[in-house]
């Protein structure tokens, strides 16, 4: 496991870890694939906060990912994998034959000097290869996956994440997804074989609230401390917890509550929901 734990030589230091990113390879970015990121401390275009929690932390640039994986028929070898501070997995920066550079998300195993392919006819099913799932045999497990044909890849993104190809009728392809959800999607819709790397990630402690800090995210203030115009949990004679359930400064509930839309078009497409911590599984 490439996660350090430090020895309790101060208060900050006795529960945190850090990550040894032991599969990055690559220290420098790509500069023609790097872009400004502009920082909005959680305020919309007047000014005003709409995201709590939100400020400060480390300046960025943006990695422009390929989710597309678009160009197809011409392999591309792997220059380097990277460490990139907007997500929790690891880049991969790739140079095709034809001496365009793209990054892609870093599969797990994959490393300097490999060679990935994308299709859309039949490949092999090399970990890091794209194609369309009608062509991925059944069994294996995929990321990045496409919820439309041809509008990038928005499924299984994050470090250590990846969906099983189950079954394959018709037109439609069935996914079990790592929240235990099981899903179809079109057979048209391109994913990438193997999963998403750096799994480590969930295991890191941040031992302090400055490493937060670093990250963007300020102090939460409880719920129960705020005045009744600013939480909904707030106000009251004394400390009170209101006897209601948790709830967000807007209202919505925090454990467990709706927030999908009746209405989604992709509704039948769910064969079952996902399964929530505390009350079982979901009945939206």
């Amino acid at each position: 496991m490439a996660i350090r734990i430090y020895k309790p030589t101060t208060a900050g230091r006795r529960n945190a870890s850090v990550n040894l990113h032991a599969e990055v390879t690559k220290k420098t970015p790509e500069k023609s694939l790097l872009r400004p990121l502009k920082r909005t401390g959680g305020r919309n275009n007047q000014g005003k906060v709409t995201v709590q929690g939100r400020g400060g932390g480390h300046k960025r640039r943006y990695r422009l990912i390929d989710f597309a994986r678009a160009k197809d028929d011409i392999p591309a070898k792997v220059i380097g994998v990277e460490y990139d501070p907007n997500r929790t997995c690891h880049i991969a920066l790739l140079e095709y034959e034809d001496g365009v550079r793209r990054y892609i998300l870093a599969p797990r195993g994959v490393t300097d000097g490999d060679v990935v392919i994308s299709s859309a006819n039949v490949v092999d099913p090399n970990v890091g290869n794209c194609m369309p799932l009608k062509h991925i045999p059944t069994g294996l497990t995929v990321h990045n996956i496409e919820f439309e044909p041809g509008k990038k890849g928005s499924l299984c993104r994050s470090a250590g994440s990846g969906a099983r190809l189950t079954n394959k009728e018709g037109r439609l392809a069935t996914l079990v997804l790592p929240s235990g959800e099981i899903r179809q999607v079109s057979i048209e819709c391109r994913a990438t074989v193997g999963e998403v790397g750096n799994s480590d990630h969930q295991n890191i402690k941040l031992g302090k609230a400055g490493r937060n800090r670093w990250r963007g995210r300020k102090p939460k203030v409880r719920g129960v401390a705020k005045d009744h115009a600013c939480h909904p949990l707030g106000g009251g004679e004394g400390r009170s917890k209101s006897g209601r359930e948790p709830a967000s400064a807007s209202g919505t509930k925090s454990k467990g509550g709706r927030t999908r839309s009746r209405r989604k078009w992709t509704d039948n497409r769910i064969l079952r929901r996902r399964k929530s911590k505390r009350y079982g599984q979901l009945k939206l």
